[in-house]
């Protein structure tokens, strides 16, 4: 005899898990914005033992409903009212503008979910649409190429980390980035670096906080890389962190455009840069979905805090 489905918990929230290249997302489907999605919720669904556990929150809302929920001020330029919008949250709650590994894996849950189908998919992020292609899709499995739009240099600055000071190239995916190209560093020495740590860079240059990229020279159209997020440390895998360290491995090289494989310690992806636009090109992962239920708040422990 074949067990009944469980029932859907009236506190509950359904789920989809997924990954590229190891960097990790619990998303949330909620097409009309109706989850009151706050910081305090996005740690509890982030939170590696009381929680799912992820580097952050993908919900699936229309750009439309997120105005009206007034999530979104206003549309960002060039995204519809009736694009599906990627509201991204890193671990710590805080919003964030983009994410490259994020909006891979948000293209495959689309058609997983049959919210759209194999082939062009517009998405709206806060830094703008960044539409995406399925190439490959066999069910959990897909390969995702997303249009990053064009790099915006910033500069040079430098970061301390471990110690050390590591000079790099400041670069806007969207959302701001420092990719390190170290002269002589091979990949047994990226190993390790403490990249865990969190970094001190120059808040004067990067207000609103800076993801850190430390990456090895470029050699035969490859880089390896290891980041450091800002609201979620160390990641396996960072896909607007990826373009950066490609632009600055190619400018390190005395290069403005190609191609550039990078790896990372969840696996490879690609990097196509043309002088006008970026694409990042990379594996998507389904590896489950559920119900999560809303923590319960412990009054016990309130109560003894307020004896206190």
């Amino acid at each position: 005899m074949t067990p009944a489905p469980l029932p859907a918990p009236l506190d509950g929230l359904a789920f989809i898990k997924g990954h590229g290249t190891l960097n990790d997302f619990v998303i949330l489907p909620d097409d009309h914005a109706e989850v009151d999605l706050d910081e305090d919720l996005v740690r509890a669904v982030c939170d590696r033992r009381a929680g799912i556990g992820a580097d952050g929150v993908l919900r699936i809302a229309t750009a439309g409903a997120l105005v009206d929920r007034g999530v979104l001020a206003v549309l960002p330029e060039g995204v519809d009212a009736a694009d599906w919008f990627m509201d991204y949250r890193n671990a710590d709650g805080s919003i964030a503008e983009m994410c490259g590994n994020g909006v891979r894996v948000f293209a495959h849950a689309l058609v997983s979910t049959g919210r759209a189908g194999i082939g062009h998919i517009p998405i709206g992020t806060r830094s703008g649409p960044r539409p995406a292609a399925i190439l490959d899709h066999a069910g959990n499995h897909a390969v995702v190429r997303v249009d990053m739009g064009e790099p915006r240099l910033l500069g040079v600055s430098s970061v301390e980390l471990g110690g050390r000071v590591y000079a790099g190239l400041a670069v806007d995916m969207g959302n701001p980035h420092l990719a390190c190209v170290v002269p002589g560093l091979g990949d047994e020495g990226l190993r390790e670096l403490p990249v865990h740590e969190a970094p001190a860079y120059d808040t004067d240059f990067f207000p609103g906080g800076v993801n850190v990229e430390i990456a090895t020279p470029l050699a035969d159209g490859r880089v390896s890389m290891r980041v450091h997020e800002r609201g979620s440390g160390e990641t396996m895998s960072c896909g607007t962190g990826i373009v950066a360290t490609a632009v600055a491995a190619l400018a390190d090289a005395g290069e403005a455009t190609g191609d550039v494989v990078v790896t990372v310690p969840g696996g490879e992806v690609a990097v196509a840069l043309t002088g006008t636009g970026s694409t990042l090109t990379g594996p998507s992962a389904i590896v489950a979905e559920g119900w999560y239920r809303r923590p319960v708040p412990d009054h016990r422990a309130e109560a003894s805090r307020s004896e206190l």
